[in-house]
């Protein structure tokens, strides 16, 4: 809905009725990636983790984006690209080993496997994203029209669909609003606007702080400083890859 309003705004709603069915499929590819599988396998993580865990553990997928462009786009990292992952997977050990990465023993090793595979589905759906040079809002449009297809299947088939709760109700629309809605386009005119696009992307590093601090007055979470001293790992190797990156260019 908001992704529509935003089209009527942008007087581009004539692009949905010119999409070819090439594109239309590959929108119902997207669409299945993200939000479907994307938000169905990290709301089950959150389900089974602490809310900073799974959190802290989604924000490797720029590391799994990293790792999945070398057979998929065919690109090549050096040396340095790869200490920058090894630094990003030690942190992920800390976190799932609630600071105990010597011991290699995961409390909840199914919550861990679903944050990662969060990261797996999310960072496939850019590495698509980046094969289809339509229009990015209109793009955005089809893959939730195709989410709430397979999102409505699911439920039939699971048998959950029902009347939710109010604060479920809230959630929803909070999600839909800011995860899949408006905040995609701000990010897409953000990088647009933007001299560089390291100026922009830079601030991911401030997002995964900022939620630890939401996460503890929001759910009441005491932050444990393993998920802190993680996460820290998690963003260093993040920064050593987007300082190579920037050398590059």
């Amino acid at each position: 809905m908001v992704l529509f309003l935003v089209l009527v705004i942008q007087k581009k709603t004539h692009l949905i009725r010119h999409s070819s069915w090439r594109d239309i499929g590959h929108s119902a590819l997207l669409g299945l990636l993200n939000p479907f599988l994307y938000y169905f396998v990290l709301l089950q993580a959150y389900n089974v983790l602490l809310a900073q865990e799974a959190a802290a553990l989604n924000y490797i997928w720029p590391v799994v984006l990293t790792l999945l462009s070398i057979p998929l786009l065919k690109q090549k990292i050096g040396w340095i690209s790869m200490a920058a992952i090894l630094i990003s997977f030690v942190g992920t050990i800390i976190i799932a080993t609630k600071g105990e990465p010597g011991s290699l023993k995961f409390e909840n090793p199914l919550g861990v496997g679903l944050a990662l595979g969060s990261a797996i589905f999310w960072s496939l759906f850019w590495i698509f994203n980046v094969r289809d040079h339509r229009d990015e809002v209109i793009k955005l449009f089809y893959n939730m029209v195709f989410g709430f297809l397979y999102t409505l299947i699911a439920a039939l088939i699971l048998g959950k669909l029902q009347t939710p709760h109010i604060l479920g109700l809230a959630g929803s629309v909070y999600i839909g609003i800011f995860e899949m809605g408006i905040t995609f386009v701000f990010w897409l005119k953000a990088l647009k606007l933007s001299e560089t696009t390291a100026k922009v992307t830079n601030l991911i590093f401030i997002a995964p702080f900022l939620s630890l601090i939401i996460i503890s007055f929001a759910v009441g979470e005491r932050i444990m400083g393993s998920t802190f001293i993680g996460l820290i790992f998690i963003m260093s190797g993040i920064a050593m890859q987007n300082l190579v990156a920037n050398k590059k260019k």
